[in-house]
């Protein structure tokens, strides 16, 4: 375990030299790919998102294809379509852009609700159908989603059952004063992604797959994330609550987040980082309090503070 975890440091140090200043959502970028998962990114244009999820598919050694949602894309023009070919008079299947390793689904919600939806069975199932046969994507299928905020014109606000799909839901942030002067300097010649090598091949990537299965949640770990979620269930401002789906998802997210940080077991502390993360995007609030500032973030963090967080046998022994 030891080894797929310094070549997952010389990963992030590798995506650093393009995106700087953004070790926390490189690193929770890399929790989804650990945990199986996907990941949304939100925010204005220019900040970093498709920057970021090209040079984590080079420092992997993926196989990386582009997807840019328009208004008139068409749910075929993601999944593929099966072309007549007239001299074997045969219908010959052309796969589209779901087809590959590590996907970048660009300004997702610029697309009609029917092309969103093409993507539905491929986050869900690892597999799409096309023309009534099913055919199965890549082992390493990870969909690095980016959304502009729903208030920018000519946007589709993703439903419920499309976000719940999502991993983890992540902002970019402007960058720091500093930040930025250091992204011109680098930037004043050439971009550093023109550079970038792979640190790192698609079998160590199946390797960390199995080795984070093995990392350690204790009862009482579990009791804590089943805690949180059965909150949202109840809470006032919440007109739906998580769903055992995403119970699911913040356990897995913990482990792959526990492998991260060099550790072979989940503390309640990476349960409680990782909530807002997990948990944010899959509630449905009220009507009402949607008017106001209050958001999913702001309640799973509400939340948080209510509950008694246990203490891991693991760190106890420390």
């Amino acid at each position: 375990m030891s080894e797929g975890r310094s070549a997952l440091k010389a990963v992030i140090e590798n995506v650093e030299r393009v995106v700087v200043g953004k070790r926390e959502e490189i690193e929770l970028s890399l929790t989804a790919l650990l945990a199986r998962g996907h990941v949304l990114l939100e925010d204005v244009p220019g900040v970093g998102k498709t920057m970021m999820v090209k040079a984590i598919a080079r420092s992997v050694g993926a196989e990386f294809n582009r997807i840019q949602f328009t208004p008139d894309l068409l749910p075929s023009d993601v999944t593929g379509v099966s072309i007549f070919n007239q001299k074997s008079l045969e219908f010959e299947f052309r796969p589209g852009p779901i087809m590959g390793n590590i996907i970048l689904a660009d300004e997702i919600n610029r697309t009609s609700p029917k092309t969103q939806s093409a993507l539905l069975e491929a986050l869900e199932e690892n597999h799409v159908t096309v023309d009534g046969k099913t055919r199965a994507l890549q082992d390493l299928f990870f969909v690095m989603a980016t959304q502009n905020p729903v208030e920018y014109s000519g946007t589709y606000p993703l439903p419920e059952a499309q976000l719940d799909r999502f991993l983890l839901k992540l902002k970019m942030g402007y960058p720091s004063y500093e930040e930025e002067l250091e992204i011109l300097n680098r930037t004043a010649k050439h971009h550093p992604i023109d550079d970038l090598q792979a640190v790192l091949a698609l079998e160590d990537i199946y390797l960390m797959h199995k080795e984070v299965h093995h990392v350690h949640v204790e009862d009482t770990i579990q009791q804590y994330i089943l805690s949180v979620v059965t909150e949202t269930r109840t809470h006032r401002d919440i007109h739906l609550g998580v769903s055992p789906r995403g119970t699911i998802a913040l356990m897995k997210a913990a482990q792959a987040y526990a492998y991260v940080k060099e550790r072979d077991y989940v503390i309640p502390d990476d349960v409680k980082y990782l909530a807002p993360f997990v948990l944010s995007h899959r509630l449905l609030l009220r009507s009402d309090i949607q008017m106001t500032e209050k958001s999913g973030e702001t309640i799973i963090k509400e939340i948080l503070q209510t509950l008694r967080v246990p203490l891991s046998k693991k760190e106890a022994v420390r």
